[in-house]
C-alpha cells in the first residue's frame, strides 16, 4: 500500500486555509482588546469634561437633561440635544444655534 505524497497544489490550499484560520483568531483576539480599551477610556472619560477634564454634571434645563462642568462651567450637549434647543429657541439664540446644525 502506498502512500501519496500531497501535490504542491494540496499543500497550498491547506496551508492557505491554517493561515486563514489563524489570522480569524487574531483578529478575534484584537476586537477583544479594542472593546476592553474602549470600556477602560470611558471609565476614565465618562461624564469628564472634554475642555479642563473636570467632573460634569447632568442638570435639568428646558426639559433637557444637559451636562455642565463644575469647574469652567462649560455647557456640553449630548446627540439630539442640539435640535431640541433649536426648536425650542426664538428670536436671536435660536437663528444662532442653527448655525451648527447641519
Amino acid at each position: 500500500m502506498s502512500i501519496d505524497k500531497p501535490s504542491g497544489q494540496e499543500e497550498e490550499y491547506f496551508a492557505r486555509q491554517e493561515f486563514e484560520r489563524k489570522k480569524r483568531l487574531v483578529e478575534e483576539r484584537e476586537r477583544g482588546l479594542k472593546e476592553e480599551e474602549r470600556k477602560r477610556l470611558k471609565e476614565l472619560h465618562s461624564m469628564r469634561c472634554p475642555k479642563c477634564g473636570m467632573e460634569l454634571i447632568e442638570i435639568d434645563y428646558g426639559g433637557m437633561k444637559i451636562d455642565k462642568c463644575t469647574s469652567c462651567a462649560g455647557v456640553w450637549l449630548d446627540a439630539g440635544e442640539l435640535d431640541h434647543v433649536v426648536k425650542a429657541g426664538a428670536g436671536f439664540l435660536g437663528n444662532f444655534l442653527k448655525v451648527f446644525k447641519s
